[in-house]
């Protein structure tokens, strides 16, 4: 691939980045080659990109040869730009990443992405409710963000997102990024995870069961559990101690494994 400056991509196509896409461009191509290294054997594989911008990252997937690249960008003026890009490899998708249909792809891909930092969240909660399609994801969030994910009990950013990405998938945060190394700089440093998703979720539980007991327990977090959650039994008192748990306990306080067993006797009601 020829030497190219993602700056002049940049100028040529007009690519302020835009706030209201949540747009933060990655110009250091040694930074995005160490993005695409770090989700491990790209060689061969089916690897998905969201909001590629100027596409440095995609570049840098590219150099690792996968059998094919879908980069999915809402923005036509990126589009443009990574159209030069002109490698049979690669696939742009004009779509809304929040609106596409992951399972519409190849199944067992790879999601490699400098997630834009307004969606990043309720991306990665759709891409859950699909996580046997994947093969693993390699994600930049906001650190905060990222701690939340790998948040444990008895920690103020233990939440639903810590709960469901731990039930599904072993995680690790592979580094981070401060806020100068991108363009324009954010107002907070950037992790990149990486998620491999487990066989079978880490515990016995009814996914949406499950999601409706922990979205209702973290939505009252300061209220004891007896209180919060009140509307899932009229006896909710002793299902909390059939499943080990104390009902004045608050939800931070609570494992993924004790959450699976309550949402295993709601689901029996």
């Amino acid at each position: 691939m020829k030497e190219f400056s993602l700056r002049s991509v940049i100028d040529r196509h007009n690519l302020q980045p835009q706030k209201k896409l949540g747009q933060n461009f990655i110009l250091d191509q040694n930074i995005t080659d160490k993005i695409a290294r770090s989700a491990g054997v790209i060689e061969g594989q089916t690897i998905l990109e969201i909001g590629p911008g100027p596409g440095g990252l995609t570049r840098s997937i590219l150099k690792q040869n996968p059998k094919h690249l879908y980069a999915i960008e809402k923005d036509p003026r990126c589009i443009a730009a990574i159209q030069e890009i002109g490698d049979p490899r690669l696939s742009i998708i004009e779509a809304d990443a929040l609106k596409f249909d992951i399972t519409t792809l190849p199944s067992n891909i790879k999601i490699i992405a400098n997630l834009p930092y307004n969606i990043g969240t309720e991306l990665l909660m759709r891409w859950l409710d699909n996580i046997s399609h994947l093969q693993d994801l390699t994600i930049m969030l906001q650190k905060e963000v990222a701690d939340r994910i790998t948040a444990t009990p008895d920690n103020k950013e233990y939440g639903r997102l810590s709960v469901f990405c731990q039930w599904l998938c072993d995680i690790h945060i592979a580094f981070d990024l401060p806020p100068e190394v991108f363009f324009p700089p954010p107002k907070v440093t950037s992790s990149v995870i990486h998620l491999k998703p487990l066989v079978t979720p880490r515990y016995p539980a009814d996914a949406k069961t499950l999601q409706h007991v922990v979205k209702t327990a973290f939505n009252q977090r300061r209220k004891m559990l007896r209180g919060s959650l009140k509307s899932l039994s009229p006896d909710i008192e002793g299902l909390l101690r059939s499943a080990d748990i104390r009902p004045d306990a608050r939800p931070e306080d609570i494992t993924i494994e004790a959450f699976c067993r309550l949402a295993c006797l709601v689901h029996s009601l």
